[in-house]
């Protein structure tokens, strides 16, 4: 590799689906390989056996693939540095691993379970004292003879100095000190199956793949002082370190399930465009200037800088994500807004059934007129157009009738709809002016004379535009529909 060549990584566990934060991470990196002529890898950390899942490994692939992300080295796309998965990678480690304990930097554990669990009980019970006790870490003799009897599958821990501190500069925090007596003691890296920690497998292969760069967020900063002094035992010099800017809820805590959807696959099932959450996160803590918000993954790649990052946390808003998505979805042509928004309308089977008949391409075209311009989301189609596609719908009686009014000056307001509906035009200036005039006739204001029609004609209180909608649907429907709930009222 040359020199000069900048290499990142994404290197997610494929222990859960992946998520905002996550991909935000991958995506800094991805975008600062491609930014500086660099290389792009992708690692699995699988270490973790016990929570290992195909499904989030899956995830991981199609995630990516969706967005248009794709690594230069990575499991399906074999580079230099082969495997890429860790648990593939296990006698790198052991061998790495024997050459510290054979230079004194790291040790056997032979403590069981119970012992240790004994330990963190007692520190807990007088406040002297948190994490291993190091025991082990100066065991000789009979004592290790009779520890290596009792326990034929210790665990290896890496010797933290016992004085003094470890720093490292972080090109976003600066100079990062913290004292050794404050790092957790002693801790493991080799655990008692076979497999490293992360601490261990992280700082073995970031070195042997030849990463120059770390971009992660800033929730890793207390593991750096470990890996600074693992790199220090190997004699190895570490990459340079940016810690990201974390992603916080509105409440200012930690982005997570309670502040709604944070998984990519819930976001994509709810009807979020790729590009719109490309560019939405790649504002989650970066800037181009003080104006610009627009930009497609094609030009993030080239203006992309590490200097235009920022420190301090950034707040993810649902409501802007969703107004991102709309601009997005007006920007699509009228075929691919009918392509993204047909696999939510056929979940329901009346309206499949009415989209594959002879009528459904005019309905669905009227369909793509009445949304384009309006939509958020592409699962809100559904229920915001099932009434053009279906005979009959159902409402709340009560829903039907204005505020401040009773049942019998809603049926007033239906009676005269229905003669409007006499006059009705191919114009919606026309329709709402003699609509309008209607209401001052009644004395009502015009949102309460739609509301009956509205709730009448859609089933809800929210729809599209009502006078397109009445020219969809066809008068006769109207009609049938504005009687069903002057008999709902009456009744």
């Amino acid at each position: 590799m040359s020199e000069n060549t900048i290499r990142v990584r994404y290197a997610p566990s494929p222990t859960g689906y992946q998520h905002i934060g996550g991909v935000r991470t991958a995506l800094f990196n991805y975008l600062f390989a491609r930014a500086t002529g660099g290389k792009f890898i992708l690692r699995i950390e699988d270490t973790d056996q016990e929570r290992f899942t195909k499904d989030a490994l899956e995830d991981i692939y199609t995630t990516f693939s969706w967005l248009g992300m794709d690594w230069d080295e990575g499991p399906d796309k074999e580079g230099p540095f082969a495997p890429y998965f860790q648990s593939q990678r296990t006698e790198l480690y052991k061998k790495h691993i024997m050459d510290l304990v054979d230079r004194g930097e790291a040790y056997y554990c032979y403590c069981s379970s119970e012992r240790l669990e004994a330990m963190r009980e007692e520190q807990q019970k007088t406040k002297k004292g948190s994490g291993y006790d190091r025991r082990c870490r100066e065991l000789s003799g009979v004592e290790l003879e009779k520890a290596k009897a009792e326990n034929p599958n210790p665990v290896v821990r890496l010797k933290i100095p016992l004085n003094g501190e470890t720093s490292f500069d972080d090109i976003l925090l600066g100079s990062v000190k913290r004292k050794n007596t404050d790092i957790n003691p002693d801790p493991v890296i080799l655990k008692s199956d076979g497999f490293p920690t992360y601490h261990l497998a992280n700082v073995v292969d970031d070195h042997t793949m030849e990463i120059t760069h770390i971009l992660r967020a800033q929730e890793w900063v207390p593991s750096v002082p470990i890996h600074v002094i693992l790199y220090k035992a190997f004699g190895w010099e570490p990459p340079k370190f940016c810690h990201l800017p974390m992603v916080m809820g509105k409440d200012g805590q930690k982005l997570s399930k309670r502040h709604g959807s944070t998984s990519l696959r819930d976001f994509k099932t709810e009807g979020y465009l790729k590009e719109a959450i490309l560019n939405y996160i790649a504002l989650l803590g970066w800037s181009f200037d003080d104006t610009r918000e627009f930009f497609t993954l094609a030009e993030l790649e080239k203006l992309f800088t590490i200097d235009k990052l920022n420190k301090s946390a950034s707040t993810f808003d649902y409501k802007k994500l969703e107004w991102f998505n709309g601009q997005y979805i007006r920007q699509k042509s009228k075929d691919e807004v009918k392509n993204l928004i047909l696999p939510y309308l056929k979940e329901d089977e009346k309206v499949a059934a009415v989209i594959d008949s002879d009528k459904g391409g005019e309905i669905l075209d009227g369909v793509i007129s009445l949304v384009h311009e309006r939509l958020k989301l592409l699962k809100d189609v559904l229920p915001l157009t099932r009434f053009l596609f279906v005979d009959e719908v159902d409402f709340e009686t009560e829903e039907l009738i204005p505020k401040k009014m009773d049942a019998l000056a809603a049926i007033k307001i239906c009676e005269k709809i229905k003669e409007l509906f006499g006059r009705f035009s191919d114009s919606d200036e026309e329709n709402e002016a003699f609509f309008r005039a209607a209401a001052d006739e009644l004395g009502v204001k015009l949102g309460d004379l739609l509301q009956p029609l509205r709730v009448a004609i859609t089933g809800s209180k929210v729809s599209p535009p009502l006078f397109e909608s009445l020219g969809l649907l066809g008068m006769e429907k109207c009609i049938k529909r504005l009687n069903k709930a002057i008999d709902q009222l009456k009744a």
